[in-house]
């Protein structure tokens, strides 16, 4: 049994796959407390791998699965990632790299929050990733130079206040015009009013 906060259909809204139709799989739980999390981890329904296989396959036009939480490495397991493997959709995860990973997960994309208040409470143990995403506040980006990843990308952190919101923005475009191995990544879930 998996505990599930929800499951839905709506476009990647994030990184390298931002368009993508995708079938998002969102586990309740975290083992950080970030300050910024937008995802209420007391809501969720434990669901079996048939149920949850029954949600997904609702979506047959959607080519990806996107394993978000939360902190989804707390729950996912091969044979979840095999069994969804077989509705041919490609398989990713979104982690803050705390906790290793099933083998057989198509595509990494891990958003390491050691330097969050809240996000120092274990280290990220994940060296190599597909994509890097990178909530910027500021931080000094080396500290993420031992990470292999194929594409990286800083995104700022959302904030309400629409003015600290543009501050931020700017400062996210600085950093990526200053360290070119960067890319700009945008919610634009958020921008567009989509989940």
């Amino acid at each position: 049994m998996y505990p599930i906060n929800e499951i839905f259909c709506s476009l990647q809204g994030e990184g390298f796959h931002t368009g993508t139709v995708s079938v998002f799989v969102r586990f309740s739980g975290c083992n950080l407390q970030c300050s910024f999390c937008d995802t209420n981890h007391q809501s969720h329904t434990m669901m079996s791998l048939p149920e949850i296989l029954q949600e997904v396959m609702k979506y047959p036009e959607a080519p990806m699965v996107v394993l978000t939480g939360g902190e989804p490495s707390l729950f996912v397991d091969e044979d979840l990632v095999t069994a969804l493997k077989m509705t041919g959709k490609t398989i990713t995860i979104e982690t803050n790299g705390t906790l290793p990973l099933p083998s057989n997960i198509d595509w990494i994309t891990l958003s390491p929050k050691t330097a969050f208040k809240g996000g120092t409470k274990l280290p990220c143990v994940l060296t190599s990733c597909d994509e890097l995403k990178v909530v910027y506040t500021g931080q000094d980006l080396s500290q993420y130079d031992n990470i292999k990843a194929h594409y990286r990308f800083l995104q700022p952190c959302f904030v309400d206040n629409p003015k600290q919101r543009l501050i931020g923005m700017q400062a996210t475009v600085k950093a990526v015009h200053d360290n070119p191995q960067w890319r700009l990544s945008l919610q634009t879930h958020r921008i567009i009013g989509i989940r």
